[in-house]
Formats: structure tokens, C-alpha cells, sequence
């Protein structure tokens, strides 16, 4: 398979906007019953709002995109169906936390999430909360995620350049975040905020220092291909000697 492509995005320009999804209003029942059925299995889902993407173009550096908004119910029965509408974007913001030694962190999602298992950057579905004035707020939705998450805020590291990864129905924008401190430390933090938590979304944290970490058999399929993507690209360039985080650029 042919590794995704990761894009250099200078700046977002993201609106909030109606938008008439025909896939949710159609098959309405079918998603209502498919949920009632997934919270029967995870008591902890929530059928709150969550926004989408349903048009963007990356030029000159700058990524434009329109999203909107519709209910979880539906954008869970879209994703596990197998995105059958291709006209809207699963879009998300990922946080890639980093210690001073070049090591990546990445969470593992707890037991009765709707991702258990699966091992990525801090990250969520962008909802209302991240639009003001009309504006999508990728940055406020990752520090957000990242705190809830990890108990990590922005006075723990420095937000760096973003990138985006095109991965068929989802756009992931992953945003270095720089930490002062070793992964190591960091680790240690986050583990004591988790131990905190009652019911926290994160069961551990994993680290990556090089590529050869990406195929411990323990990770097996947990690491979705748009962060094996965006990490091997960062790790294969720095070991070449690019500066790091260095991406293609399109437009």
C-alpha cells in the first residue's frame, strides 16, 4: 500500500456552516437503532452534537474548509458503516506531543470508549464548543482534547507547525506540540492524571523514538495508518538530516 501523503498546512481557515447531510436525515431509523444498540455495549456514549467536514481545498499553504454540525449518533453509524457518503470528511485535530529527546507520546484509548484499543496522538471529534464567531477552532480543540486526555496544557509545551494527512474519509491535522522535558517525564505525568481520573479515556501512553517502534507486535493494528504515516515521514527525514517535521507542500 502506498504511504499517505503528509502536506505542510501554514494556516487554517475553517467556517462553521449549515449543511443538509441527506444520509442522516434518510436513514434516520436505522442510526437510531444501530446506537440505542452500540450504548447497549458502551454505556458511556453520548449522542451529543459533533461537526464534520463537507468541503476543503489546501492552496498556498492554506487549508479552507466548511464543516457542520449533526449528532454523534449519526457520525458513528457513518464511520462504522464504512463512510458510505463520501461527500463529507471525518476532520480532527491531533495533538503530537514530544518530549526534548525527539520522542513521540501517543495514548492508548481505554475499555468502553468508542476507540478501545486503538493507540494515537491526543485528539477528538471537533464539536460546537470549538466554534466562535463562525470559526472552527482546531487549536483551541487540540489543547482542549490534550488536557482532557493527558492533564498536559499549553504552558507544558509549545504548539509547532501543522500538517495534514489525507486518509480516504478522514483529514487528520496533526500540530507538534514541543514539551521542554523528556518523553519520559512526560509519561510520568500523564500516568499520575490518569490514576486521578475515575473513568479516564486513556488506559496508558505509549512512546515512540524511531521507526522500528512502529512495528512492535504489541501495537499490531492499534496505530491508524495516518499517524504511522505522519511519524515515519517525521523520523525518516530527521534521520536523513530535513529539519524536523518537514512535509511535502501542495498548492
Amino acid at each position: 500500500m502506498d504511504e499517505l501523503p503528509v502536506l505542510a498546512v501554514d494556516r487554517l481557515d475553517l467556517v462553521l456552516e449549515p449543511h443538509a447531510w441527506t444520509f442522516a436525515a434518510v436513514r434516520r431509523r436505522d442510526i437510531a437503532a444501530y446506537f440505542e444498540a452500540e450504548r447497549r455495549r458502551l454505556p458511556q456514549l453520548w449522542n451529543g452534537r459533533v461537526l464534520l467536514m463537507h468541503r476543503h481545498a489546501l492552496a498556498g499553504g492554506v487549508l479552507r474548509a466548511a464543516l457542520f454540525e449533526t449528532d454523534f449518533a449519526s457520525f458513528l453509524a457513518w464511520r462504522d458503516w464504512g463512510c458510505p457518503d463520501r461527500s463529507v470528511v471525518n476532520a480532527f485535530a491531533m495533538g503530537a506531543l514530544r518530549g526534548s529527546d525527539g520522542a513521540f507520546l501517543l495514548g492508548e484509548m481505554a475499555a468502553g470508549t468508542a476507540n478501545a484499543g486503538r493507540v494515537y496522538f491526543p485528539c477528538g471529534t471537533p464539536d460546537p464548543s470549538d466554534v466562535r464567531d463562525g470559526i472552527v477552532d482546531f487549536a483551541g480543540s487540540v489543547a482542549r482534547e490534550v488536557a482532557e486526555e493527558t492533564g498536559l496544557t499549553p504552558d507544558d509545551y509549545t504548539a509547532g507547525p501543522w500538517a495534514m494527512v489525507p486518509a480516504g474519509p478522514r483529514l487528520a491535522l496533526i500540530r507538534v506540540l514541543q514539551a521542554a522535558v523528556p518523553a519520559a517525564v512526560l509519561a510520568e505525568r500523564i500516568a499520575a492524571h490518569l490514576a486521578g481520573q475515575a473513568r479516564p479515556e486513556l488506559s496508558g501512553v505509549r512512546v515512540v523514538r524511531a521507526l522500528a517502534d512502529l512495528d512492535e507486535p504489541d501495537l499490531g493494528g492499534a496505530v491508524p495508518d495516518f499517524v504511522r504515516a505522519y511519524l515515519r515521514h517525521v523520523l525518516a527525514a530527521e534521520q536523513d538530516g530535513a529539519p524536523p517535521a518537514a512535509a511535502q507542500r501542495r498548492g
